[in-house]
């Protein structure tokens, strides 16, 4: 049987076939895209039209390869964002990207109608302004018409999964990071809903990682050359990657390294104390049926953002050559990275360049100084989170486990296991994937506790770092 992951990022997306042998997977990278965010109209969104399209044409390529051994197809993408469909389904508008101004200042609103402790106590979410109830919250403020007219909301897997399939679901692990959720019922909370005049009735049936969607409409299977299953897996994409990870012990923490940066532990029950609160951690939910107890910290975003202008200006962004020179770097300046400054500046190298200032640091010269700075600033900012983990949880971490496209940052992986003094396994890189295709192949029977998933092989590598 062969598996289709379909993966989004905020900045690219691919289209993944998987197979299991022998309890071993086997990866083939089908279709590869780019990921844009679209400022019209004072309005940042997502290509979602394209984006369908990119789906669609990967999923015709693993049909025009493995064709009918193909069981099932699973989505996974980033958090909290949605699209609205109205009564005939139809898609309102394209989906508001989470970088959208619009929720600026929109924390102290909803505040004023629901006090930050109790707000906390019914969702146990990390109070950022881009979360999903406070871009609805903003919608309703500025009486939105497209909120008005619709008779849908769904998340960005939910709402490629409807147009695969014609079925409307609210999948788990994404409905998770809404803050709209009941942590303790997993049911949509009515208090949140009526305090803030949000529209219940937008909201769709809760699904859990391996539930069977739908299959493929027949236009779908007419256009794509096959039919399949889709399938509910851990459709937030730091759930999936979270999968992948297989740990002997529970004194381990996790990172999802990418745009952004989510570090955890896991929980059999969400953790709502005072001092959860205080430290910015969220409950989500994992594939498994735990917890993910996580804080979200601007990740390689920063890095993003600096050879976004440098390419602008011409200059040549290698990669693997800045790592080298950050590894040689004597720069040791660092920046709080989760300082909103850093969040969506007009320029992160003048922002950089002006808190070095401010702050009587040496501002970085060359293209390796600013990729030790961010490593070492996001290392410092992990070491941090890392303390107030063990004091929420009540457990020690030794271990760190890495997994995502920023697992293949040695010099980041180096400097974490050097600031927090524990262990760190980087890898797999692949491991968004590889946990999206192995809830479907668990829900297929494939795979179980008597017959785990053994990763070899390409992008499933692991390397470890000692303190």
């Amino acid at each position: 049987m062969y598996y289709i992951a379909a993966d989004f990022g905020a900045g690219s997306g691919r289209v993944i076939v998987g197979s299991i042998e022998n309890g071993e997977l086997t990866l083939d990278e089908i279709h590869r895209f780019p990921n844009r965010q679209i400022n019209l109209g004072g309005r940042v969104y997502w290509d979602f039209l394209s984006l369908y399209e990119e789906i669609k044409t990967g999923i015709k390529k693993a049909f025009a390869k493995y064709g009918s051994q193909i069981k099932s197809i699973g989505i996974d993408t980033w958090g909290v964002d949605y699209g609205l469909l109205d009564k005939n389904g139809r898609l309102i508008s394209n989906p508001v990207c989470y970088r959208d101004s619009r929720t600026q200042g929109i924390l102290e609103k909803a505040f004023e109608k629901l006090p930050k402790e109790k707000f906390f106590s019914l969702a146990g979410n990390q109070f950022m302004e881009l979360n999903t109830v406070f871009q609805l919250y903003s919608a309703v403020l500025e009486g939105d018409e497209a909120l008005k007219n619709a008779d849908k909301l769904l998340f960005m897997p939910d709402l490629f999964a409807y147009f695969l399939t014609r079925r409307a679901v609210n999948e788990y692990t994404i409905s998770s990071t809404s803050q709209m959720l009941n942590s303790l019922s997993r049911e949509w909370d009515d208090t949140i809903f009526e305090t803030l005049s949000l529209p219940k009735k937008l909201m769709q049936e809760v699904v859990y990682p391996g539930t069977k969607i739908g299959d493929l409409t027949p236009d779908m299977q007419e256009e794509l050359g096959g039919n399949a299953a889709v399938v509910a897996v851990g459709s937030h994409d730091t759930a999936s990657a979270l999968a992948a990870i297989t740990a002997d012990d529970d004194e381990w923490a996790f990172i999802s390294s990418g745009t952004w940066s989510l570090m955890g532990m896991v929980t059999p029950t969400p953790l709502q104390t005072p001092e959860v609160l205080a430290s910015d951690f969220t409950n989500e939910g994992a594939v498994s049926g735990d917890i993910r107890i996580l804080k979200n910290i601007t990740g390689l975003w920063l890095l993003q953002s600096l050879v976004k202008e440098w390419t602008a200006q011409g200059l040549d962004c290698d990669y693997s050559r800045m790592v080298i020179e950050g590894e040689a770097s004597k720069c040791e300046s660092v920046i709080p990275v989760t300082d909103s400054r850093f969040t969506a500046p007009r320029s992160m190298k003048d922002a950089i360049d002006n808190y070095c200032i401010e702050t009587n640091q040496s501002v970085p010269q060359t293209q390796g100084d600013y990729m030790r700075l961010v490593c070492q600033s996001l290392a410092t900012e992990y070491a941090k989170v890392k303390q107030e983990l063990e004091l929420s949880v009540g457990r020690s971490i030794k271990t760190i486990y890495i997994v995502g496209g920023g697992s293949q940052n040695g010099l980041l992986n180096k400097l974490t296991a050097e600031k927090t003094g524990c262990k760190v396994v980087a890898g797999p890189v692949e491991a968004t994937a590889i946990g999206n295709i192995k809830v479907q192949a668990q829900a297929a029977g494939e795979l179980s506790k008597e017959n785990p998933l053994i990763l070899k092989g390409k992008g499933m590598e692991l390397k470890t770092f000692m303190p």
